[in-house]
C-alpha cells in the first residue's frame, strides 16, 4: 500500500480559531462562524450552494500529527486508549477533517458557515451535500 495520491485544495478556511488548544473539539460545541474561501478555478462548483443548506466539508488537518495510531478520546487520560479509526481525533495517518456545517451566506467564492471547528488557514479539499435519510425526502 505504498501508492501515492495527489490532493489539491479547492480553498481554505478563514476563522477566528487560530490555536488548536482553544478550538472546540466538535463544531456544535461553540465553534464560531467561519468562511470557506474557494479558488477561482472551482468557482462553477460553488454556484449552487445556498443559505440554509447543510454540507459536509472535507479538510486537510495540516497541523495534525500523522504518526498517531491510538489516543485517549477527547484527550481525557481517564478514558482508555483507543485506535484513531474509532475516534474523531485530528491526529491520524491521513488527517482528513469531516465537518457538518450549515451555509449562512454565499458571496461569490466566499461561503459563510456555522459550526466549523477548523483552524484559520486549514485547506479545504471538498464539499458535499448532506443527503436526506430514509423517509426524509
Amino acid at each position: 500500500m505504498s501508492e501515492a495520491y495527489e490532493l489539491r485544495p479547492v480553498g481554505r478556511v478563514e476563522s477566528p480559531l487560530t490555536e488548536a488548544d482553544l478550538a472546540p473539539k466538535q463544531g456544535d460545541e461553540g465553534a464560531p462562524e467561519a468562511w470557506l474561501v474557494f479558488s477561482p478555478a472551482v468557482g462553477a462548483a460553488v454556484r449552487d450552494l445556498r443559505p440554509g443548506a447543510e454540507v459536509l466539508v472535507l479538510t486537510w488537518l495540516d497541523r495534525a500529527r500523522r504518526d498517531v495510531l491510538t489516543v485517549h478520546p477527547r484527550g481525557d487520560r481517564s478514558r482508555p486508549e483507543t485506535g484513531v479509526f474509532s475516534t474523531r481525533s485530528p491526529h491520524r495517518p491521513n488527517p482528513i477533517g469531516l465537518h457538518r456545517v450549515r451555509v449562512l451566506a454565499v458571496d461569490g467564492l466566499r461561503v459563510r458557515v456555522a459550526d466549523l471547528e477548523a483552524l484559520d488557514g486549514t485547506p479545504v479539499l471538498d464539499v458535499k451535500p448532506v443527503l436526506a435519510g430514509p423517509g426524509e425526502r
